[in-house]
């Protein structure tokens, strides 16, 4: 069974969004797509100041199984990456929630309304 953290947004793609403020998000990956990838080696991300549009690539998680793209759930521009996982990918397998990969400050906050509840999400399961 996988741990779905109550209070955070996530797509059907298996991204999370946990809202920092009215105009910045945090985004990382869903236990589920964490276990379902196994050991991750390498994610790729996007650089700072770039930007990233809803239901689009922004990057990929590699893992020793598989390649997976990230789809982002929002849509904004790149504030910052997780510098932690550069050199320590696995912390994405030891806890996908604190393993953030990309800070985002939204250009269409409504978007967030697309996402699905930690509840609904966790029956999509």
């Amino acid at each position: 069974m996988s741990n779905v953290m109550k209070g955070l947004l996530y797509s059907a793609s298996h991204e999370w969004v946990k809202k920092l403020n009215d105009e910045e998000v945090l985004i990382g990956i869903s236990d589920f797509a964490a276990k379902e990838l196994g050991s991750i080696v390498f994610v790729d991300r996007p650089e700072v100041g770039d930007t990233v549009e809803a239901e689009t690539e922004f990057g990929a998680v590699e893992s020793v199984k598989a390649a997976s793209d990230l789809i982002s759930p929002v849509s904004g521009e790149v504030l910052a990456i997780n510098e932690d996982l550069v050199g320590e990918p696995e912390l994405v397998n030891e806890d996908p929630y604190s393993a953030w990969l990309i800070k985002v400050r939204l250009d269409r906050p409504e978007e967030l309304e697309n996402l699905l509840s930690s509840e609904t999400y966790e029956e999509s399961l």
